[in-house]
């Protein structure tokens, strides 16, 4: 079998010129094989049409056995240069003819080098892009985060405005003195509560005692 890759041909044909011709040859093999065995019926059924033969069976095994050896090693000796007369005229694309599909080579050549940096510039070109893509998915996250922030403020003024308006309603013009009594008043709950708690515990103890 040749050993040349023949990868232009193989462009072409869509298969490799070597697999091919090895299918022919495994064809012709098993046609041989399959005519031997036929030629070896024919002869054992003549030997028993014949009174008195003396040739048995596995003499004829032998004898077809030895004559399928001598015209395998023949097909092998014609296949080769049938092989190699394919491959070189009939299945070989001269180096003068180009596919259509690499038409745009010829009018745009570039050398290996060439092809080198526009790798080099393609990998760039992609890093960045997914580095770019990272970035947009951190400014989306956190164009979310402030649009949270925001609803959440703007909850707030409009707590705030509701505040105002009741301290307006109940005679209070300054926001800012009404929240600082409301937090005071606040706080003094909170004292009369932990006294009233504390008052409470004692009693209970008291009535434990008792």
């Amino acid at each position: 079998m040749s050993v040349d890759p023949m990868a232009y041909e193989t462009q072409f044909f869509g298969f490799t010129p070597q697999t091919c011709m090895l299918r022919f040859y495994i064809a012709f093999q098993d046609y041989l094989f399959e005519v031997m065995l036929v030629v070896e019926g024919v002869m054992l059924k003549k030997l028993d049409s014949i009174p008195g033969c003396k040739v048995s069976p596995s003499q004829i095994r032998k004898c077809t056995e030895k004559f399928l050896v001598f015209m395998k090693e023949h097909l092998d000796k014609l296949f080769a240069k049938m092989e190699e007369v394919v491959l070189q005229l009939v299945m070989n694309i001269p180096k003068n003819v180009l596919l259509p599909e690499d038409r745009v080579q010829e009018q745009y050549p570039y050398s290996k080098e060439e092809f080198q940096a526009l790798q080099d510039e393609l990998q760039q070109l992609q890093q960045q892009c997914r580095a770019e893509a990272v970035v947009e998915q951190a400014l989306r996250a956190e164009l979310e985060e402030q649009k949270v922030v925001t609803a959440e403020l703007e909850k707030i003024l409009q707590c705030f405005d509701g505040l105002e308006n009741i301290c307006r309603e109940h005679g209070a013009s300054n926001f800012k003195e009404s929240f600082a009594l409301l937090m005071q008043s606040s706080k003094k709950l909170q004292d009369v509560l932990k006294d009233v708690e504390e008052k409470s515990k004692k009693m209970k103890q008291r009535d434990q005692l008792m």
